[in-house]
C-alpha cells in the first residue's frame, strides 16, 4: 500500500495479487458507517471489477467488525458478485464462456440475509437477461412461451389474453397499438403466484410494460432514438424478475403479474394521429402522438389488473423521456395515488440502494388532458411534464381504487452499470419492490386515501 500510495478511505479499492501458490488477489476497501445503501453496492461493484479479470473459482468476503454497517456492506459484495458472475446474451461467433463463479465465503458478520440476496439478484438477473435479448429473439410470441417455462418450473398459473380476447373485452387502447405488427401475438399475459399454504395477506399485483420493440409507429422515431428500442419490454422484465424473487422467497401473500407483451410497428394498421379509440373501461382516447405507445396497452392492462380487487398495484414502465430529463438515468421516478406512501417509496429506494424520486400527481395538470372530441388526450405535443401526464393518464384506469405506485424506470439503463449491476442494462426495480413489500410492507398499511 505504501508502494502504491494508497490510503484507506480512497474512492477505489486497493488491489493486489499475493505472492502465495494460488495467487490469490485482495481487494480492500473502507466504507463509512453513515454510507448510503447506493454507496455500498457501488463501492461493492469495483471491488467485485477488480476480482472479476480473471473471474475467480471462489471468492472470500471479510468484515472486519461483526456490526450492522459490515453486514450491509457483507451482503452488498455477494449481490454484486451475483450480478457479475451472470452472463448476459452474446451472439460473438468466438468467444470464450468465462467460468463460474463456485463458491462465495462470508466471513466475520452473522446478519447476512443470504436467502433474499440470492432471490433478489435472480430476480435483477432474469430481468436484465430478457432485456438484453434482441429484438428478432424476443418477439411477444417467444417472450410468452419463455415464460410459460418459467411457470412450468415454478409452479405458476397462466392465462393469455390474446387480440381476439381483447376485442371482445373492448381493450381498444392496447389493440390500437399492437394492431400495427404483421404478426398477430400481441396480448396480455397473467401469471400467478399463490402460496402452498393458505394465503397470509391481499393480492398483490405487478403491472409491467413489454413492448419488444418500438419503432414509435406512424411518428417514426429517428435512428439514434430507434436504437436500444429493444429494451422496451424492461418493465415487464422487472414485473417478472420480482414475480421470481418473491416465489423463490415463497412469500405468503398472493402475487399477479400482468405482461403487456406487443410491439410498436408501422404498417397500414398502424394506429394513426387524432384517432378516437375507446379503452376497457368505457373510457374513449383521442390519439395524439403514436409514441406514446406505453401508456396505451398499461391502460388497459391496468384496467383488468384492478378489476381483480388487489390491495396494492405497482407498474414499471419505460415510459417517458421526460423523467430522464428530470432524474437523468441514476434515479428512477415513483409516483401513487396514496400521498401517505411519498416517504414510504423514498425509504425503500434509500435503503433497497435503487434511488427514487415521487412527483406529485396534481389536478390541474389534467387541463393538458382534455380533449374536445374524447374522453380524454393520450398525451400533449409540446412535451410539458410528460411524465407526470403519463401518470395521471394512467391512474383513469385504475378499477376499484387500490394503493397505486408507477415506476418510470428511467435508470432502466445507466452506461457503465449502476449500484451493484456492472452491466448498462440495470434491471432496476426488484430491489426497490422487495424493500416496499417485506420491509416498508405497504401490502399490510391502511388503503386510505390520507
Amino acid at each position: 500500500m505504501e508502494r502504491a500510495e494508497y490510503k484507506l478511505g480512497d474512492a477505489k479499492p486497493f488491489v493486489t495479487d499475493l505472492p502465495n501458490e494460488a495467487g490469490t488477489r485482495l481487494a480492500l476497501a473502507t466504507v463509512s458507517k453513515t454510507a448510503s445503501a447506493f454507496e455500498r453496492l457501488t463501492l461493492a461493484r469495483k471491488l467485485v471489477a477488480a476480482q472479476f479479470d480473471p473471474r475467480p473459482d471462489r471468492l472470500a468476503i471479510s468484515a472486519a467488525a461483526d456490526r450492522p454497517e459490515m453486514a450491509a456492506m457483507a451482503e452488498a459484495v455477494v449481490a454484486a458478485a451475483l450480478a457479475a458472475d451472470f452472463e448476459l446474451p452474446t451472439y460473438k461467433s468466438k468467444r470464450e464462456r468465462p467460468r463460474a463463479l463456485r463458491e462465495i465465503a462470508v466471513h466475520g458478520t452473522g446478519r447476512l440475509d443470504a436467502a433474499r440476496t440470492i432471490a433478489t439478484a435472480r430476480g435483477n438477473n432474469l430481468a436484465r437477461y430478457l432485456t438484453a435479448l434482441p429484438p428478432n429473439e424476443l418477439t411477444p410470441g417467444t417472450y410468452r412461451r419463455h415464460v410459460e417455462r418459467l411457470a412450468r418450473e415454478h409452479g405458476w398459473k397462466t392465462e393469455f389474453v390474446d387480440l381476439a380476447k381483447l376485442r371482445r373485452r373492448g381493450a381498444g387502447a392496447f389493440v390500437a397499438v399492437a394492431q400495427g405488427s404483421p404478426d398477430p401475438d400481441a396480448g396480455i399475459l397473467r401469471v400467478r403466484y399463490a402460496p402452498k399454504k393458505k394465503p397470509n395477506g391481499p393480492l398483490l399485483a405487478l403491472v409491467g410494460k413489454g413492448i419488444c420493440f418500438d419503432t414509435g409507429g406512424t411518428n417514426l422515431k429517428s435512428a439514434k432514438h430507434m436504437h436500444g428500442m429493444h429494451e422496451d419490454m424492461e418493465g415487464s422484465a422487472v414485473a417478472l424478475g420480482t414475480l421470481l424473487a418473491l416465489s423463490e422467497l415463497k412469500v405468503d401473500f398472493p402475487v399477479d403479474c400482468w405482461l403487456a407483451l406487443a410491439q410498436n410497428h408501422i404498417g397500414p394498421k398502424a394506429y394513426r394521429q387524432n384517432e378516437v379509440i375507446t379503452a376497457a373501461n368505457g373510457t374513449t382516447i383521442e390519439i395524439v402522438h403514436t409514441d406514446a405507445e406505453g401508456r396505451m396497452v398499461l391502460a388497459d392492462t391496468l384496467h383488468f389488473a384492478s378489476s381483480e380487487k388487489p390491495r396494492v398495484v405497482i407498474d414499471y414502465a419505460t415510459l417517458t423521456g421526460a423523467c430522464i430529463g428530470a432524474l437523468s438515468t441514476r434515479l428512477s421516478g415513483a409516483f401513487t395515488n396514496r400521498p401517505k406512501l411519498i416517504p414510504v417509496l423514498q425509504q425503500a429506494g434509500e435503503e433497497s440502494g435503487e434511488r427514487v424520486w415521487p412527483f406529485p400527481l396534481p389536478d390541474d395538470f389534467r387541463e393538458s388532458l382534455k380533449s374536445d372530441v374524447a374522453d380524454i388526450k393520450q398525451c400533449t405535443l409540446d412535451n410539458d411534464a410528460d411524465h407526470i401526464l403519463a401518470a395521471l393518464f394512467l391512474k383513469r384506469f385504475l378499477a376499484n381504487d387500490p394503493d397505486w405506485v408507477h415506476v418510470d424506470l428511467a435508470s432502466g439503463n445507466h452506461k457503465g452499470g449502476l449500484a451493484q449491476v456492472p452491466t448498462d442494462i440495470t434491471g432496476f426495480g426488484v430491489r426497490l419492490t422487495l424493500n416496499l413489500l417485506l420491509d416498508q410492507k405497504i401490502l399490510g398499511k391502511s388503503s386510505s386515501a390520507s
